[in-house]
């Protein structure tokens, strides 16, 4: 699978999901490395961004660890998504300018109920990107992806398989995740355009 063609999709239905986006060892490599992060690393994940940004652990509770790109382990995988962000700019003119991202675990029992990524007109970010560690994942093992459509309808049941990559368009589409049965990892992110105002760079996270 070309990075074209992962713009053609997204460009045609506003989202698009694809298989073995990376080679199986890159996979398992990054699979190892979110496994055997210490516990003291890991987050529980908020609602909200910045100052708004509050815990409910009604809503989610999976537990996430920022990339960043000062960490070597963390390169290679942010090297590919730069591609991307580039192959976007260059075929559908999106003026994306930064792409963050982190691993998110679900441990037993986590789930994130419906919500969006973004609002129009209020946030930055403009395509979500969900990247899956798990090997050997079964339907019965849950943490299902599911996507709505706009009169609530299910347009996926994603099983968040090890090399599976989603994207869609952050202020578009409703989603959430079921809840997991087993631990499971993934790279969560996001392409942002900068909407701040007199040359300031909008902030991460």
């Amino acid at each position: 699978m070309v990075l074209s063609d992962i713009i053609d999709k997204v460009a045609d239905h506003g989202y698009c999901i694809i298989d073995n986006f990376l080679q199986p060892q890159r996979s398992q490599a990054l699979y190892q490395y979110a496994q055997q992060l210490p516990a003291q690393y890991w987050n529980l994940a908020g609602i909200g961004r910045q100052q708004n940004q509050t815990i409910n652990t009604m809503v989610r509770n999976d537990r996430i660890y920022w990339l960043t790109p000062e960490e070597p382990r963390h390169k290679d995988y942010l090297s590919i998504m730069d591609e991307l962000r580039h192959e976007f700019n260059r075929e559908l003119f999106l003026g994306l300018f930064d792409y963050e991202c982190h691993l998110a675990h679900y441990p037993k029992g986590a789930f994130y109920k419906k919500h969006l990524d973004a609002f129009k007109g209020r946030s930055n970010r403009v395509l979500t990107t969900v990247f899956y560690l798990n090997p050997e994942w079964q339907e019965t093992d849950g943490g299902q992806l599911v996507i709505y459509g706009d009169k609530g309808q299910v347009l996926e049941t994603v099983l968040p398989k090890q090399g599976r990559l989603v994207v869609f368009l952050s202020d578009r589409f409703v989603h959430e995740v079921q809840r997991s049965e087993r631990d499971r990892f993934s790279i969560t992110g996001w392409f942002r355009i900068n909407a701040s105002i007199s040359g300031i760079i909008d902030p991460p996270r």
